[in-house]
């Protein structure tokens, strides 16, 4: 596990350092604006090292596994280049949209191929989309997409076993690699080459997670992620009660509004323990029974929706949830 760890770690620091040197050379910034987050024009693509560690973690998979991981990579290449491509020339929103539902229709085979019911197969083509548009929007505040992805992979390394877990601790020192480059003021983002992957690789993981657990157990291993995506969906719903165009960027995510308030740096590390407590209070459910752990589960996630409600009124100044 060491060995494949550090060589993702090299793989994601070196392709970072190059993708700023060619975001530069190629003009690849994302200039800020009213859409925007961050202060200063800023090169994309620096997830490039992390998609190309997890897709040679995945390929050794598919030869020393089971070649139903080679369906997992064709996910993650359907992703990452359709990202990398609109780092370079943005794509409309269809295009991008048919590629991660190709993604989610990929993993979904690989699935059904390592013997898993359909449940998972169609909540595969669900959630690729979700995580991946998830990662996409909290890549804009400094460190928060590749700390969260990390600390989602190390909770993932320490409840799987097997070759999940080894992607699992792969993607986790991949985000570690990538993090010096991004933290405390990004020198790079991830792109969408990167948040596309990362957000692929979390729906990779959590469906392993949930193929390896009984169902009850779900809410306790949605735990990690809650933050990112309560955050994701609840703002969209706010947003679509609005009547606002919920499909165009925005900075309306509860970590923007916070941000413009507290900076970058105080949001990502409050995040970061936010997640850290759902890891710890997920690893301690895990060793109770089912019925136990779908309710420490469900009331943790209730528990993060109430405190969203809380913060989503006072942040910015903004408005509330019926507004």
């Amino acid at each position: 596990m060491l060995l494949p760890a550090l060589l993702a770690f090299v793989v994601s620091a070196l392709g970072t350092g190059w993708a700023r040197r060619h975001g530069r050379r190629k003009g690849l910034l994302d200039q800020p604006g009213a859409r925007r987050s961050h202060q200063r024009p800023t090169p994309r693509g620096g997830g490039i090292g992390i998609a190309m560690a997890g897709l040679a973690v995945i390929v050794v998979l598919a030869r020393t596994e089971t070649a139903s991981w080679y369906w997992v990579g064709a996910g993650l290449l359907s992703v990452s280049l359709t990202g990398w491509r609109d780092d370079h020339r943005s794509l409309p929103i269809l295009p991008r949209l048919v590629a991660h539902l190709l993604a989610g229709i990929l993993l979904a085979v690989a699935l059904l191929q390592q013997g898993h019911g359909w449940t998972l197969a169609v909540l595969a083509i669900l959630l690729v989309p979700a995580l991946v548009n998830a990662w996409n929007f909290i890549d804009g505040i400094d460190g928060l997409a590749a700390s969260q992805a990390g600390l989602c992979a190390l909770a993932s390394g320490c409840v799987l076993a097997g070759p999940a877990q080894a992607l699992a601790w792969v993607v986790a020192a991949a985000c570690a690699g990538f993090l010096p480059f991004n933290v405390p003021v990004a020198r790079i983002f991830l792109g969408d080459v990167g948040s596309g992957a990362l957000g692929y690789l979390m729906a990779v993981l959590l469906l392993s997670g949930f193929a390896a657990r009984p169902w009850m157990h779900w809410p306790l291993l949605l735990l990690p992620m809650s933050a990112v995506l309560l955050d994701a969906g609840l703002t969209l719903v706010w947003r679509i009660r609005r009547g606002d165009r919920w499909w165009q960027p925005h900075v309306q995510h509860l970590y923007q509004r916070a941000a413009r308030r507290a900076g970058h740096a105080r949001i990502t590390a409050a995040y970061a323990g936010w997640t850290g407590l759902a890891i710890g209070i997920m690893l301690a459910l895990l060793s109770l029974g089912e019925a136990g752990g779908f309710a420490g589960g469900a009331a943790f996630i209730l528990l993060t929706v109430a405190l969203w409600f809380r913060l989503h009124r006072t942040a910015d100044g903004g408005e509330g949830f019926g507004s």
